[in-house]
């Protein structure tokens, strides 16, 4: 793994809803359409939960065609820590490069932590490039901004997902 001197990027959310409604959200692919950016919708979620696994789906922008991405998930400690490795994929499952930047890290470690406290849930994320090129990690580096507008939209759709009650 290169690690370069990229520290990583850091982005947590106190949700009003117990650790156990925000795990069954992050885990199981029937509650994962509040996974990515705001004008995208998940389709043909497939997840695998276990060292091992993997979390294998379709995303469909508002203006129009398909991306897909992929965890390979590392760990599952239940409802305190998942950890996964997050990539843009193909349809049969394949790494691909970012669709829209050539220069984004191939694989990102994902590191999701759930911390319950007075019924309320705090998830912090941790996100880091591995097996990164010099050039992906200036890369990732430099997109913080990018990344903290990107995962705040992420947590929003959750926040919403979640005051629906998830069954």
């Amino acid at each position: 793994m290169t690690t370069g001197k990229v520290q990583p990027f850091l982005i947590s959310r106190e949700f009003d809803a117990p650790r156990e409604l925000v795990w069954q959200a992050w885990t199981e692919a029937e509650h994962m359409g509040w996974w990515g950016p705001k004008e995208v919708t998940i389709h043909n979620a497939k997840m695998d939960l276990q060292p091992g696994g993997i979390f294998h789906y379709a995303m469909k922008p508002a203006d129009g065609g398909t991306m897909w991405g992929k965890w390979v998930i590392r760990e599952v400690a239940d409802l305190e820590r998942l950890v996964f490795v997050n990539s843009f994929s193909d349809e049969a499952g394949g790494i691909t490069r970012h669709p829209m930047h050539a220069n984004w890290p191939l694989e990102i470690l994902s590191t999701i932590r759930f911390v319950q406290r007075a019924g309320k849930t705090t998830v912090r994320v941790e996100w880091f490039p591995i097996n990164a090129s010099e050039v992906e990690r200036a890369t990732f580096d430099k997109a913080r901004e990018l990344m903290k507008s990107g995962w705040g939209g992420s947590l929003d759709r959750l926040g919403e997902y979640l005051a629906t009650g998830v069954k």
